[in-house]
């Protein structure tokens, strides 16, 4: 009852800003549910930012201060895993890029649900043509942001599997055994299937990737599921 009655006091205060920074009221709660309802003051603490490949480089969701520290740093295009979201971050990172002059290109990744044969080969393409440097982010910069970067390597940079699966570890707070985790699967699967018959993983990704089997065949933790929906209540 309490939850339902927060939920819809919240959306009809979203109502009154979401979708557009035109007065300093609409900034002011567009930053509020940034910092708040989007777990943004965690994020102010830590970035959970490394460099992937040479000019590449993961985050968390960057706030506007995150932002003009990218574009001091010369940085010239940032990809949203999260895709276009009604929250005051999206908001506020779209805001900032432009004013930064740096590019901002949305393409929407499940943290949950194993991507399509196309969006693999959509999100390489994206890969390709960004220009350099580049950061590519998540909410939290552990799954979405992890899971990326082991594809980048994977498709751009042709590394070793065991390499790309570096990139979805506790160092960056990424928890193997949740839901999450059907990623790390899928990249265990290309590399016993290539141990058995040498191939890259874009191959394997054009002949052999079935995502409905993978998911089928994966079995997370209730632990870890726990953790990351009530705990950590990512995305």
């Amino acid at each position: 009852m309490a939850k339902g009655l927060v939920r819809r006091w919240q959306r009809r205060w979203k109502d009154g800003w979401s979708g557009r920074l035109d007065s300093p009221r609409a900034r002011r709660d567009a930053t509020i549910d940034m910092l708040v309802f989007d777990h943004g003051l965690i994020r102010t603490l830590w970035h959970n930012e490394a460099e992937v490949a040479p000019g590449v480089w993961r985050s968390n969701q960057p706030d506007p201060r995150a932002i003009r520290g990218l574009a001091a740093r010369d940085f010239r295009a940032i990809l949203n895993l999260r895709g276009a979201t009604e929250y005051g971050s999206y908001l506020l990172e779209a805001d900032a890029s432009r004013a930064a002059g740096i590019k901002l290109v949305d393409f929407k990744l499940s943290s949950r649900v194993l991507p399509s044969r196309a969006q693999i080969l959509a999100l390489d393409a994206l890969f390709a043509k960004l220009p350099k440097p580049f950061l590519f982010h998540c909410k939290s910069g552990a799954d979405r942001a992890g899971f990326a970067a082991a594809l980048y390597l994977l498709l751009r940079e042709e590394a070793a599997p065991a390499d790309a699966l570096n990139q979805l570890t506790w160092r960056h707070l990424h928890f193997s055994r949740g839901p999450a985790g059907i990623m790390r699967y899928m990249i265990e699967r290309y590399a016993d299937d290539a141990a058995q018959e040498p191939m890259t993983f874009r191959q394997w990704v054009e002949t052999r990737y079935d995502p409905a089997a993978l998911t089928a065949a994966y079995q997370e933790d209730p632990t870890a599921r726990f953790i990351n929906d009530r705990v950590l209540r990512r995305e």
